[in-house]
């Protein structure tokens, strides 16, 4: 019976905690004006991040999030999701259809879209917190890897294919450019890469190092992860549009015999 109390409030209403359209008088984004207040005045980036946590940002800080935006969205269609796009050019479908398809395909642990952020600010929060309350960095790692098997797997370290991320250094030129202040997440984000390479010779990778500094920026994993939905659409998007451009159904093409089989061998079937 409290659920249905619950949902009579909201029976033929919308309410919203976010603001909307008032019909003949304006448009309104957490008590600003869209049309008088903020179209010209500020970025689109800092638009995404008014949307997601209600607070418009220090133009500095979305011009810092655009440039790792661009750090994170690259033209290669070996890419697991811009494989995605590439194929939805291929064969022809919308290019919102294909760019929707290959963001949703991002989210995934396994890969540096939204869900990675969550778990490497969370890490890297918690080591804080035990780092301030006496343990060492070679101890925060140690603790780790007794967790996990004697494995070093911690999310925002290591890469599967390439040593070290040229995106490090990029969305280092980028902060010292903008200002921006090393504190204490990212401080100690580089003295867990110092054990990591001391003792299994792996480095921090860009979500590592993007954790770090939205921590020091205040924010929570969550809010990051909502601000990086789209963080790959650009990439995928390029490779739709290269693929619409050749032939169709010649991105990645196989011939039976390129399938190499390893299973039973051929049988007959019993009548």
């Amino acid at each position: 019976m409290d659920n249905f109390a619950l949902w009579d409030e909201y029976r033929q209403v919308v309410r919203s905690y976010n603001g909307g359209w008032r019909i003949g008088k304006g448009v309104y984004c957490h008590g600003h004006s869209i049309m008088d207040d903020l179209v010209g005045n500020i970025s689109y980036m800092q638009m995404i991040i008014l949307n997601v946590t209600g607070h418009l940002p220090e133009r500095r800080l979305a011009d810092w999030f655009e440039a790792r935006q661009i750090c994170m969205s690259w033209p290669d269609p070996r890419i697991w999701c811009n494989q995605v796009g590439a194929l939805a050019g291929t064969l022809r479908t919308s290019v919102v259809a294909a760019t929707t398809a290959g963001v949703l395909a991002s989210d995934s642990r396994a890969y540096g879209g939204p869900r990675t952020i969550i778990e490497g600010m969370y890490f890297i929060q918690e080591a804080l917190h035990d780092y301030n309350n006496g343990l060492t960095a070679d101890d925060i790692v140690q603790q780790f890897c007794t967790r996990h098997s004697g494995k070093p797997t911690i999310m925002g370290y290591a890469r599967p294919i390439a040593k070290g991320d040229e995106r490090i250094a990029a969305m280092e030129r980028v902060r010292l450019s903008l200002g921006f202040d090393v504190g204490p997440h990212l401080t100690l984000a580089n003295r867990i890469e110092q054990v990591l390479m001391e003792h299994y010779d792996e480095g921090m990778n860009i979500n590592g190092y993007v954790s770090a500094f939205l921590s020091d920026q205040g924010y929570s994993a969550e809010d990051a992860s909502r601000i990086s939905t789209v963080l790959v659409s650009s990439g995928v998007t390029a490779c739709y549009v290269d693929t619409m451009k050749r032939p169709a159904e010649t991105f990645s093409s196989v011939r039976c015999e390129d399938v190499i089989y390893e299973g039973p061998p051929p049988r007959k079937v019993s009548r």
